[in-house]
């Protein structure tokens, strides 16, 4: 089954929700990076918030980074996604390892550390519009929630997980975003919340069979629910070798006159991707030539 997210609304539009199955754009992140197990379970709850928070945007250009800065061994979580579903990733330590927490489940918690969560959205004005919440749990789903309580006034409920499977490949992975709009009655609100409470794990609801559309019939027990939208979800990035030959040109004539001097190829890899790039002494001075 190829990744989804689907788009719904409840109570009348009062409620508005996005649900998630990411297990192969969470095993194409692993693979790409070589990540260990509880750095995979990381990378992959951001993989998916941001897959369905990119969805959210309107604009066919409009860029969104989610942005982990902590003290945690796994050195931080860089993750971007479009509006169509495509997302991108790394973290900072991708061999991280320790040991597992009290309920013997990976230790996200512990990895991730203390520090800030960063949202920038680029929705072509002047500025990118940012957020930034210090982490409450470094789980990633309840940052989340806080994130759009404080940052974007918005009520919010986030679930997240990733399961892995005994040779360390994904098993599954998935998640929902389910949120109040501003004129929700009181009677909506506490349903909803009593409804979210009663979900302890999106792994266990995946392992069960459940889909995205399911899912969200789970957290919106008793609600009128509409599907609005259904879009396909990958990890996919955008980068080439002419990308980086540009980015090689706006390193300046000097930087790249001492790569040429040094008479060695020299070797760019693409962060999210983990992509490597080569370039020969004769396409250094190439890209020298197309300097200004």
């Amino acid at each position: 089954m190829n990744d989804y997210i689907i788009r719904a609304t409840a109570a009348n539009d009062q409620i508005r929700a996005f649900a998630a199955v990411t297990t192969e754009m969470v095993e194409t992140a692993r693979e790409h990076h070589n990540t260990s197990p509880v750095a995979t379970a990381a990378l992959g709850r951001l993989l998916t918030a941001g897959a369905m928070m990119g969805s959210m945007m309107k604009g066919e250009k409009d860029v969104l980074t989610l942005q982990i800065k902590a003290g945690g061994p796994l050195q931080g979580i860089t993750v971007t996604a479009d509006s169509q579903g495509n997302v991108k990733g790394y973290v900072g330590n991708p061999d991280v390892c320790i040991p597992a927490n009290s309920k013997g489940k990976l230790d996200v918690a512990g990895a991730v550390g203390p520090g800030f969560l960063t949202v920038i959205k680029d929705m072509g004005l002047k500025e990118p519009y940012s957020g930034q919440v210090m982490l409450q749990t470094c789980e990633i789903a309840e940052d989340l929630t806080y994130y759009f309580a404080t940052s974007e006034q918005v009520p919010s409920a986030v679930g997240l997980g990733v399961l892995m499977n005994k040779n360390n490949t994904v098993r599954q992975a998935g998640g929902f975003i389910v949120q109040l709009m501003p004129f929700a009655e009181e009677e909506v609100i506490s349903r909803l919340e009593q409804n979210v409470q009663k979900i302890n794990s999106v792994t266990n609801l995946l392992e069960e069979g459940h889909t995205p559309e399911s899912l969200l019939e789970k957290v919106l027990e008793g609600f009128d629910m509409q599907i609005n939208e259904k879009m396909d979800t990958r990890f996919h990035c955008n980068c080439s070798k002419e990308r980086v030959a540009k980015a090689l040109i706006s390193i300046g004539r000097k930087e790249l006159n001492e790569m040429i001097q040094e008479g060695k190829p020299i070797e760019m890899n693409c962060h999210f991707c983990n992509t490597n790039y080569n370039f020969t002494v004769e396409e250094l001075k190439e890209i020298l030539r197309r300097c200004k």
